[in-house]
């Protein structure tokens, strides 16, 4: 007898506890559409960002060459970041390709990406 009542009692708890639950999850969609309601509507249409009259606008790959930073003379203090502020890069001369490096072929080109590898 005490075994059942002791079970009736668990699915009593576990009821309220789904209930309490339930309640939450109606309360988080009240609030949410409560906040929803405050904010302003969408943008319509024609107040959408449109291209500009060129065309689309690409990216430029190239590569740069940063300036050599400058050395720590003997017994000298080191330079601080904002003392570097004024390094500027250069593109570079060196006459490589600018194209996109690409894997060989069958590899992903990721670690752990699946592929066979390079064979």
């Amino acid at each position: 007898m005490q075994m059942a009542a002791a079970s009736g009692l668990m699915s009593l708890a576990l009821f309220g506890a789904a209930v309490v639950v339930l309640a939450l999850l109606a309360g988080g969609f009240w609030m949410n559409s409560r906040i929803k309601y405050r904010e302003p509507p969408r943008p319509r249409p024609d107040e959408q960002p449109h291209l500009p009259p060129e065309g689309a606008v690409h990216e430029v790959r190239q590569s740069m060459e940063s300036q050599e930073v400058p050395h720590m003379e003997k017994g000298g203090r080191p330079l601080t970041p904002y003392e570097l502020s004024n390094m500027k890069s250069r593109p570079s001369d060196s006459g490589q390709s600018q194209g996109r490096p690409r894997w060989s072929k069958g590899s992903s080109g990721s670690f752990g990406g699946g592929g066979l590898g390079a064979h």
